[in-house]
């Protein structure tokens, strides 16, 4: 699970809208790999420890990137203590999700993490003065119901570790809040540099002294996390050069089925029916209000 840096662009006429989709699509369906690795990675190594590595590698490989399309001063963002405050809530995101999968399976975790919408939803009104309607209400408390299906607190089924997929949604909801106080302030790379450097300084901290020396073949997997990172904000960068973001929203859910499908092949997890109840409601919840802000924007 990767946070998209789904920032304003100029959209390229209506006719390219499949186009942003498909590489949306398709963005949200490398993503899962990044996953699956960090968990097969959290059997052997620290959180903080994989956490650091696959921000240390995104941002070596964006930064020639950056320098070539946006040059050197756009690392130097009008409200940089912002994109530093985004970034601190995306790494913060990326530590509870991969601490979460380190215990659960990964459709379960994400399906947790989709709630984030649900979040920004209730908090737009007291942090960002915005109107919100009746219709999406409901929709929130719908995915809070999902949300409950999904833990189901007070049963044998609840895992403590649910609550770091909690954590990452909650993080994840705070990016959002935060990217539409700044919005178009800096281009997505830029942005997405900002959470990778962020990543790089604070996990030593988070963690000091409790780093295990990784195997050549593990190395490669860490560089692959970074790898895989960039080539997704490239993806999406990309689809927001044809189609806009709130018509790109909806598809992000797209990333559950790679997930699912990775889950079940390489560590033998598969969601029970109830779980299927809570991901249908959540993602349900989620486009319901993807819609209508974007009905409402228009």
């Amino acid at each position: 699970m990767t946070t998209p840096s789904l920032a304003p662009a100029v959209p390229a006429p209506a006719s390219g809208a499949l186009k942003g989709i498909a590489l949306m699509v398709l963005a949200m369906l490398i993503i899962p790999i990044n996953d699956g690795i960090a968990k097969g990675l959290t059997a052997h190594y620290p959180v903080a420890e994989i956490v650091w590595a696959r921000y240390t590698f995104h941002f070596l490989l964006l930064l020639p990137l950056i320098l070539h399309r946006h040059g050197i001063a756009a690392l130097r963002p009008k409200q940089g203590r912002w994109h530093l405050l985004r970034g601190a809530f995306t790494v913060t995101c990326t530590f509870f999700f991969y601490a979460g999968l380190s215990h659960m399976p990964m459709a379960d975790t994400l399906a947790l993490t989709f709630a984030y919408p649900l979040i920004v939803t209730a908090l737009s009104p007291l942090v960002l003065g915005e109107t919100v309607g009746w219709r999406r209400w409901c929709a929130v408390l719908a995915g809070m119901v999902g949300t409950v299906i999904i833990v189901r607190p007070g049963t044998d089924v609840f895992q403590w570790w649910s609550l770091f997929g909690l954590g990452a949604a909650l993080c994840n909801a705070l990016y959002w809040v935060v990217t539409r106080r700044i919005s178009g302030s800096a281009p997505p790379l830029v942005a997405a540099a900002y959470a990778a450097v962020f990543g790089t300084i604070a996990m030593p901290i988070v963690m000091p002294g409790g780093w295990i020396l990784p195997t050549l073949a593990d190395t490669a997997l860490m560089a692959a996390l970074g790898l895989i990172a960039a080539a997704f904000h490239l993806l999406v960068v990309r689809a927001l050069d044809f189609a806009r973001a709130s018509v790109l929203a909806p598809f992000a859910y797209a990333e559950m089925i790679n997930a699912t499908t990775i889950g079940f092949f390489v560590f033998g997890d598969f969601p029970d029916r109830w779980t299927w109840t809570g991901i249908a409601v959540v993602i349900a919840a989620g486009i319901y209000i993807s819609l209508r802000e974007r009905r409402a924007a228009a």
